[in-house]
């Protein structure tokens, strides 16, 4: 397949690969709002997750919209579960250390929180943030510090924030300098990227 892609084209995927950050991942729980799921696969592919686990145990499974994601959501991995305890032991057994999005007395700032490890950051519902369930699975809770008069983000531009915070740590750690897959991963992936057509976007598991 690579034999048929343009230079430009095939040069563009192997740069993009090359800053892929397997290491950071993202959890979105009961999401309500298609759009904000949309939001956040953006933010996703910009800062360089290539996996994004969507836990739906109380909302439906969102519906992707080729017009607002279909440029990125294709690029990104994506799970389902509905089970927070199927979704974060599989992810822990994996390696990740999983970060819950809460206002606690407990909860550190995003600033305070390593986001050069092999982590994975958990946003819950728009308005009923992250479930018990998921929180007693977390291994820390963070928030983001605000000095307004409203004391929440959208949850699109939350994740963004965070995301954005962990782009900036891992810039000054040199992860954006190097590739983070093994030679066979990388060849691999460039191979799979080639594969996928430009109208792709993942199907919905309802369908």
């Amino acid at each position: 397949m690579r034999e048929f892609k343009s230079e430009t084209r095939l040069n563009k995927i192997k740069e993009v690969l090359k800053k892929r950050q397997p290491n950071l991942s993202v959890i979105l729980e009961n999401i309500h709002d298609p759009h904000n799921v949309n939001a956040i696969l953006r933010s996703c592919d910009s800062v360089g997750v290539s996996k994004l686990a969507l836990l739906y145990f109380i909302e439906r499974f969102p519906k992707l919209s080729r017009n607002s994601s279909a440029s990125s959501s294709k690029w990104i991995d994506l799970e389902y579960y509905d089970s927070p305890v199927e979704c974060i032991s599989q992810l822990k057994q994996e390696g990740y250390k999983i970060l819950g999005s809460k206002v606690a007395p407990e909860a550190k700032t995003i600033h305070q929180i390593d986001f050069t490890q092999k982590v994975v950051v958990l946003f819950g519902n728009e308005h009923r943030g992250i479930s018990e369930e998921s929180e007693k699975l977390c291994d820390e809770l963070f928030y983001i510090p605000m000095y307004g008069m409203t004391q929440s983000l959208n949850v699109s531009v939350a994740t963004a924030v965070t995301l954005y915070e962990a782009l900036r740590q891992r810039q000054l750690a040199g992860l954006y300098d190097k590739i983070q897959y093994n030679e066979q991963e990388y060849e691999t992936l460039i191979d799979q990227w080639c594969h996928r057509n430009d109208e792709r976007i993942p199907k919905n598991k309802q369908d």
